[in-house]
């Protein structure tokens, strides 16, 4: 299963690549709304996709037959502010995080520090989770897998 995530990966990252979505260039673009080809994907990927999900949620069983089980998440203040800054840092960096590795495999050397901002966010979020919950209204913290 391990090999066929890591393939899964490479495809996708190379779909990405060839794409142009993970092209500075094409997100700073598509941000500006000058280049329209990002939209083309999003919309593309929306359309292949839900028509799965709702066969997915129709049957209610995975490919290999075991039951699925899709919660609703609440939402919450952090959902809003989260998003906002996960925007801010795609647009000034055209990077979020599946075209950051995209970029670093393709050797751009700026993809560096957006994989590093990227890794030291992640780690202050963790760090500051605890006192981040009352502020916003954030629910407890799940620890492990969630698969039992």
């Amino acid at each position: 299963m391990p090999l066929f995530c890591l393939l899964l990966g490479v495809a996708f990252g190379f779909i990405l690549s060839r794409s142009g979505a993970a092209d500075y260039n094409y997100i700073q673009g598509m941000f500006l709304f000058e280049e329209f080809q990002l939209y083309g994907i999003i919309g593309t990927a929306v359309a292949i996709t839900a028509p799965g999900l709702w066969l997915l949620k129709r049957y209610g069983r995975t490919l290999t037959g075991r039951p699925l089980v899709i919660e609703r998440k609440a939402g919450h203040r952090g959902n809003l502010y989260g998003g906002i800054l996960f925007g801010i840092g795609w647009s000034i960096t055209g990077m979020c995080p599946g075209p950051v590795l995209v970029n670093v495999g393709e050797g751009k050397l700026y993809a560096l520090a957006a994989f590093a901002g990227v890794l030291v966010g992640a780690g202050a979020f963790g760090a500051l989770y605890p006192r981040l919950v009352r502020p916003f209204r954030l629910p407890p913290l799940a620890v492990g897998t969630g698969e039992g």
